[in-house]
């Protein structure tokens, strides 16, 4: 079977080659990500990759159908990108990667809390120029800080048992109560009052119709002064200029996000030589209490290995006819 990979990078060749070795899946590696205009190249192919920046739009579905294909394996867990509801229609399925390290999105998001506080990548410039002084790199312990969850799925599970590693008090928000983090003393509330008596939030919740900017202007609002916000979910979670204002007054005390909102024309690629179009994105990155990285918490060998696993799992099903395992259903 010949699958077209679109958005393709060389991590993504070297897993999935590693992965389908001894299978019939046949790749086609396409280095641009999905959109109306790069559709037409999947017209050849019966089943095609994608991830998480390609769009998976009603328009870009329809031009996929006028072609061959009847499957969409995404390499990822979110399916935000993909309008389901038209894919059932056309009658193409879509697959996803429900889990595969959650390890790797947990500790990630324990590494910008850290940075954000400790200020490492301050200190590391600092000392690169010979600048040994300790002004301006005050932080504070973890310990006895207490740390909002909003979202225990995997990651937020796994995050929560990390943050009870450093001593932290643990509260969250989900509508299904996760019987494992109260192990970790972890003490369910009402979304208000975990945004009220956090030090710390960190977002770990699919984005939906109900938990888009979930932390936009009246969250903000009700935010314990001076907390500090982590999102290693998706981007649309936060209302970006929401965000902004809350650092301008102060409101929020810092911000470490590896997803935007906005981040599909941005993140996955080298705009080190090019003008950042995006204005809020660039007013963004200019506070000194903001911590951005380009969607790379998924990104470990332990992570990438499962997602190409799963990736050829789903496609053989196809191929053999089957069920699929991990077929994303319209609700």
């Amino acid at each position: 079977m010949e699958v077209a990979v679109f958005g393709t990078k060389s991590y993504d060749r070297q897993f999935l080659l590693a992965a389908a070795d001894g299978t019939d899946i046949e790749w086609t590696f396409i280095e641009p990500r999905l959109t109306e205009t790069t559709a037409p190249l999947a017209s050849p192919f019966e089943a095609i990759c994608c991830f998480v920046n390609d769009e998976i739009s009603s328009a870009v579905l329809q031009k996929l159908s006028e072609g061959r294909t009847k499957l969409i394996a995404m390499r990822c867990a979110g399916y935000n990108n993909v309008d389901l509801p038209v894919a059932h229609e056309l009658g193409i399925q879509v697959a996803r990667v429900p889990a595969y390290s959650p390890y790797a999105v947990a500790e990630h998001a324990v590494g910008l809390i850290l940075t954000l506080n400790r200020k490492y990548h301050k200190a590391y410039n600092r000392v690169r120029e010979g600048d040994f002084s300790l002004s301006g790199l005050l932080g504070f312990d973890l310990h006895g800080k207490t740390v909002g969850v909003i979202g225990t799925g995997k990651i937020g599970q796994i995050f929560a048992r990390i943050m009870h590693g450093f001593g932290c008090d643990l509260l969250a928000f989900d509508v299904h109560e996760a019987e494992d983090c109260r192990k970790w003393g972890v003490k369910y509330k009402p979304l208000d009052e975990v945004l009220a008596q956090s030090d710390i939030i960190s977002l770990h919740c699919p984005l939906l119709p109900a938990t888009r900017h979930l932390i936009g202007e009246a969250a903000i609002g009700k935010l314990k002064p001076g907390a500090m916000i982590i999102n290693t979910s998706r981007g649309g979670l936060i209302n970006t200029m929401a965000a902004i204002n809350g650092l301008k007054s102060g409101q929020i005390g810092s911000l470490g996000i590896d997803v935007y909102e906005e981040e599909a024309e941005l993140f996955f690629e080298d705009k080190s030589q090019s003008v950042i179009q995006d204005d809020v994105f660039a007013r963004l990155v200019t506070f000194p209490n903001v911590l951005v990285t380009g969607h790379q918490g998924f990104f470990t060998q332990n992570a990438l290995e499962a997602i190409a696993q799963v990736t050829v799992q789903n496609l053989n099903e196809f191929a053999a006819g089957e069920e699929l395992t991990n077929e994303v259903k319209v609700s």
